[in-house]
């Protein structure tokens, strides 16, 4: 019985491992032989399911000299670890010293950790060499210059590297058509590198790094003739099959549905550029937009029984949430009737902007306030707001039929919000429905449609032939909800929705 349930729980936490490979193709098999080898696979061989990709790219064979572009190298990199990520990968590994260099940038555009060769590399020194000791590097000419292992090495640790000539000799032994990288894993070339490695050792090396991962495929020869040499492949696979700490994710993702309507989908986005406290570019959040204005008529749908628009939110949505998003926003107020469809069928949250809207009213102004509604008729029709209300305990009133009209005919009139007009006949249209509302005891009113804040702004004490009334953006109180949201931004640094951003 004990053994049963040590085999449940090691199936319960399997380990799905993605190599690169084909950076070369020699060095990506044999780190995935040392991972096959490794004590902890050995030990527990049900937990680790292993992904190996290799495919040909523009580049391969070129040396890996000062200067070498990257271009190439770093898309086929980002390409494998996105297919990585859809197949539900949970760390990759990246066998190749020169693309670490851009390690940094692959992992800010993945959503699943890129295990740091250089990071195996120098917690093993950290725990095998006293500080001050000189190491011995034998890299490429690109990533020598790189200043890679100077970043991590170099606080503590003194770094000598080939002279001109062996730097000339190593890069031929690795790269040449008789070389290394072309299978030729004795004789002239193995020599050659044999000797680098006792020239460092004689200049005060006690121990020789490789930042070539073909060294890997020779080490143990050399080291049986003397040369300390490290076996980066083996510290990288130890390192993807240990339990590891806590790993960096990658930056919140927003997205948005948008197209719902399209200025009203601008609008949103400015808020929330306009109040994230930032004081850089890189600050600001990430966000994945899908504009798609042929997302079918909420209020025609509610109203008229037209076409449901149900099934193009909802693959919307599945779109940006494969996109990589960790929320949703729909900056349109009546999709919102919509919502509690969708969201049972996703794996991220809908950040509900009526459920936002209800409670920032009770917090600012209490359950007493009397509420009014300016919103289309699809969303007064389908009660989400209602809803929500009662929720909280807070009344709604909606105009009656001739001011809701108006408020229709501001929104989709000839010289409507939506045929771009934010002045004139369609401000008029929506100050008398406000006005009609204050006078029946509205002293909060919910601007209840995403096209209705372009034309009149969130405003604590909005004056109107004599009433004061608040007026609430509910797109403002959105983007204040999912900037929240931002890990490391407190709650209450965003703008706060009464002050411009």
């Amino acid at each position: 019985m004990k053994r049963a349930s040590t085999s449940a729980n090691s199936h319960s936490m399997v380990c799905k491992v993605g190599i690169v490979g084909g950076l070369g193709s020699l060095a990506g098999g044999d780190l995935f032989h040392k991972l096959l080898k490794s004590q902890a696979v050995l030990e527990d061989q049900e937990r680790f399911h292993f992904l190996f990709e290799q495919h040909p790219f523009s580049g391969l064979s070129l040396p890996l000299e000062q200067g070498a572009s990257m271009t190439s190298r770093k898309f086929y990199v980002f390409d494998v670890c996105k297919t990585f990520e859809r197949s539900g990968v949970d760390v990759v590994l990246l066998p190749c010293f020169a693309s670490h260099t851009f390690r940094d940038e692959i992992q800010q555009e993945l959503a699943i950790p890129v295990l740091d060769l250089m990071d195996a590399l120098s917690r093993h020194l950290e725990q095998t060499v006293a500080s001050g000791t000189t190491l011995g590097v034998m890299a490429s000419d690109f990533v020598r210059h790189s200043g890679l292992f100077e970043k991590h090495l170099a606080d503590r640790l003194n770094l000598v590297y080939p002279s001109a000539d062996e730097q000339t000799s190593l890069m031929h032994a690795v790269y040449e058509a008789d070389g290394i990288k072309h299978g030729q894993l004795e004789g002239a070339a193995v020599e050659a590198v044999y000797r680098v490695g006792l020239s460092l050792q004689s200049r005060g090396a006690t121990l020789v790094v490789p930042g070539m991962t073909e060294l890997s495929l020779v080490c143990s020869a050399l080291q049986w003739r003397g040369v300390a040499l490290l076996d980066a492949n083996a510290l990288y696979a130890n390192a993807a099959t240990r339990d590891r700490g806590p790993v960096n994710r990658p930056p919140f993702k927003l997205g948005i549905v948008g197209g719902v309507g399209p200025a009203a989908t601008v609008d949103f986005i400015g808020k929330v550029v306009r109040h994230t406290p930032a004081t850089r570019d890189q600050q600001h959040i990430k966000m994945v937009v899908e504009q798609n204005p042929q997302i079918p008529d909420r209020t025609a749908h509610l109203l008229h029984g037209e076409t449901d628009p149900t099934l193009a939110l909802f693959a919307t949505c599945k779109r940006l949430e494969s996109a990589g998003a960790e929320a949703i926003a729909i900056p349109c107020n009546t999709a919102h009737a919509f919502v509690a469809r969708i969201q049972p069928h996703l794996h991220i949250p809908i950040v509900n902007m009526l459920t936002q809207t209800l409670e920032w009213i009770v917090k600012t102004h209490g359950r007493s306030a009397t509420v009014g509604l300016l919103a289309t008729s699809g969303t007064v029709h389908s009660q989400v707001y209602q809803a929500v209300a009662g929720d909280f305990g807070v009344q709604i009133i909606v105009p009656r039929p001739d001011y809701q009209h108006l408020v229709m005919e501001a929104i989709y009139g000839e010289r409507g919000i939506k045929a771009g007009f934010t002045d004139g006949l369609c401000k008029t249209q929506l100050l008398l429905a406000a006005e009609h509302l204050c006078e029946v005891g509205a002293r909060v009113l919910i601007l209840g449609c995403t096209e209705l804040p372009l034309v009149l702004e969130h405003d604590p004490q909005f004056n109107l032939n004599g009433h004061t009334v608040a007026l609430v953006d509910p797109t403002t109180l959105l983007a204040l909800s999912c900037i929240s949201r931002v890990p490391g931004i407190q709650s209450g640094t965003a703008c706060d929705p009464t002050r411009p951003g």
